[in-house]
């Protein structure tokens, strides 16, 4: 299978990152957000995060300035939308992704997967296809007692270093969600591996994503 890359070293690649929840954007694209910085492309990166409250939005900047370090560019942006109750703060949460789109025009959009069995994280799945029309979108997925992982049909290869390096972030900094059963290295190395699988990826190991539409040259 014939890879096609986003970025090569040395090139600029302008991403949008967007969680529901402080952690979601890490657990969902972590690895792929080292993999281009450690493979030199010049990452210029809004990171948006909609419900970060308190104790939750402390670990929200502490992680995201810990994962983008090595980027070119980082913009950390932070809400305080009520966690699980995004479907009834549809009206404000509409308005915020309008402001978003003021302050932001990436190459590249990585967002909640839309069948993700979480409200929140539809919702802003929604709102992002709804808001961003004209922009590639990767919807990225959140392992959970759920059980909603799907099929995904983009995957991103990374490498084992860096997959424990992503783990071990998510561990150290968000310290809220430790009791969480899922919340778990094994959860996130195993759901690795298992991309990694089914890609073929020269490590064994990758993250994997969800395209509804691509433009290919």
């Amino acid at each position: 299978m014939k890879p096609l890359g986003l970025a090569r070293a040395g090139e600029q690649l302008s991403v949008l990152c967007i969680g529901a929840h402080a952690d979601d954007i890490e657990i969902g694209a972590g690895a792929t957000i080292l993999t281009w910085i450690e493979r030199d492309v010049r990452l210029h990166v809004h990171w948006a995060v909609l419900g970060a409250v308190g104790a939750r939005a402390e670990e929200a900047r502490a992680s995201a300035q810990a994962f983008l370090g090595n980027a070119a560019s980082a913009v950390i942006d932070l809400a305080t939308f009520k966690d699980s109750f995004f479907p009834q703060q549809g009206a404000e949460i509409k308005a915020w992704f309008e402001g978003l789109k003021q302050r932001t025009s990436p190459d590249l959009i990585l967002s909640h997967w839309n069948r993700d069995a979480h409200q929140d994280h539809r919702e802003v799945s929604r709102l992002t296809w709804n808001t961003f029309r004209n922009h590639t979108i990767l919807e990225y997925e959140i392992p959970k007692w759920d059980g909603d992982v799907g099929q995904p049909n983009v995957y991103l290869p990374t490498t084992r270093e860096l997959m424990e390096r992503k783990t071990k972030l998510l561990c150290h900094h968000f310290g809220s969600q430790r009791s969480k059963d899922w919340f778990d290295p094994e959860v996130f190395m195993g759901l690795g591996r298992l991309r990694g699988m089914e890609c073929r990826a020269p490590s064994g190991f990758a993250e994997a994503f969800h395209a509804r539409k691509l433009a290919v040259q």
